[in-house]
């Protein structure tokens, strides 16, 4: 058997008690259940092993497993229960993968999307988090193959080709975007002036509506808002963040000015009336209120600062504040309501954040992982440390946590970290556990 059909071959046991309802634990899609990237798990580390001289990382949380089986690309990570579902590029294909993460992040089984087709600007490899809801898996390709596959044996369902039925064109870097499941539909970003965005059947991927608006695609994914007492998607297109009625995909508004000409990567943040969009490489970032008057809405601008540039790391709402990753390398902290800036540190790096259990998570997109405590008052550093036998390339995967594990991803190879606050004695017999497998591994 050749490696590449080994490598795509169908594991035929799986975990016993696997089932396809959402787990409390589980990260079904991009920045979680609700798409603003804060995990609602407690009981975590709040402080990670020094490191042994004054200056250098410290050791980080216990690894449970590293893995290099999923292929190339900075696609996220989706986690329900014990399986975990990503993308990846390897022998010139372009595959959706799913890993058994309580077998080492053993490859259970690997879907070809197709070849290549599609370089990524560059920077090869796909880049969609696969979405998942019950018992399927739904994921984005590069050139705009839509999937739709059973969770549990990776077979096709359904699939579509944004480009071929619907117009639309991959941006530079390819299509990035991580489908929206909504109930019955599925929602993504075509691009172009047939399909600016798109509503399909979730279950045969038949079409619902399409809202021509003329916009091509950026980077973005949807998020579901309910603004002036009206459901509606809001996305930042290549052209600037729009808002679409859920019901029919009729433009409702939009704002232009975060946009840039190159990249409009972060992902829109709800909180209440208003919408934080966060733009890179010259945009800038800001806080519209959609005002409703009558059947139509006016954006009504409360700030905009193009000072704060947000590569790719995304826009953290905690308590009032915003954190994100600002122009391009300082972790920054702003007060929502006003665009105020409270402090900025350069220290993790040009990073992708997580918010868990009252901290930051922020993974440099050149290894160094940082455990942070931040407050409009300030930062301190709680942790830092770096993957062991990492390849040096650079990574834009946001950080994952599920079921008390924190999972990391860099190209082909994936970490697992336990960060779970475990009592003395469970932790000394965990020890020794892990002692055990590491001697019979080396035997």
């Amino acid at each position: 058997m050749s490696r590449t059909r080994a490598w795509i071959a169908v594991i035929l046991a799986l975990a016993t008690g696997a089932c396809c309802h959402l787990h409390a634990a589980d990260w079904p899609g991009f920045r979680g259940p609700n798409r603003d990237g804060i995990c609602t798990e407690t009981g975590l580390l709040r402080q990670w092993p020094e490191p042994e001289k004054e200056g250098e990382m410290g050791p980080g949380p216990p690894l449970l497993w590293r893995s290099e089986q999923i292929g190339n690309g900075f696609a996220g990570l989706a986690v329900h229960g014990s399986l975990l579902y990503t993308m990846g590029e390897h022998n010139k294909g372009e595959y959706i993968v799913c890993v058994d993460t309580a077998n080492q992040g053993k490859v259970i089984w690997a879907f070809p999307i197709g070849p290549v087709r599609h370089d990524g600007g560059g920077y090869a490899g796909p880049r969609c988090t696969p979405s998942i809801y019950r018992d399927r898996v739904y994921a984005l390709g590069l050139s705009g193959d839509l999937v739709c596959l059973d969770a549990m044996t990776g077979q096709q369902k359904w699939r579509c080709s944004l480009p071929a039925m619907y117009g639309g064109t991959p941006p530079k870097w390819g299509y990035s975007e991580s489908p929206l499941v909504d109930g019955n539909w599925i929602v993504c970003t075509p691009g172009g002036s047939l399909a600016t965005i798109l509503a399909l059947w979730r279950v045969n991927g038949q079409k619902v509506w399409a809202a021509p608006i003329g916009d091509p695609a950026g980077y973005s994914s949807i998020v579901k808002v309910s603004i002036g007492g009206t459901e509606q998607y809001v996305q930042f297109t290549a052209g600037g963040v729009v808002g679409v009625r859920v019901r029919g995909g009729d433009l409702l508004w939009r704002w232009d000015h975060p946009a840039n000409e190159t990249a409009n990567v972060n992902t829109p943040v709800w909180y209440g009336q208003t919408i934080f969009a966060a733009g890179s490489q010259g945009g800038g970032s800001g806080v519209v209120f959609p005002i409703k008057h009558g059947a139509e809405f006016i954006p009504k601008e409360i700030y905009f600062n193009k000072d704060l540039q947000v590569d790719h790391g995304g826009a953290i709402l905690w308590n009032g504040s915003i954190y994100a990753c600002i122009n391009p390398n300082k972790l920054s902290c702003l007060d929502y309501k006003t665009g105020e800036l409270k402090w900025q540190d350069e220290s993790c790096g040009k990073c992708s954040l997580l918010f868990a259990d009252g901290m930051l998570y922020a993974r440099d997109e050149m290894g160094p992982v940082s455990l942070v405590l931040a407050t409009p008052e300030g930062f301190s550093l709680h942790g830092r440390f770096v993957p062991p036998r990492r390849s040096r390339k650079q990574s834009w995967v946001h950080p994952v946590i599920s079921g008390g594990r924190l999972f990391l991803r860099e190209q082909n190879t994936l970490f697992c970290y336990d960060v779970a606050n475990r009592p003395k004695e469970e932790q000394s017999e965990k020890e020794k556990k892990d002692t055990r497998r590491r001697s019979s591994r080396s035997r």
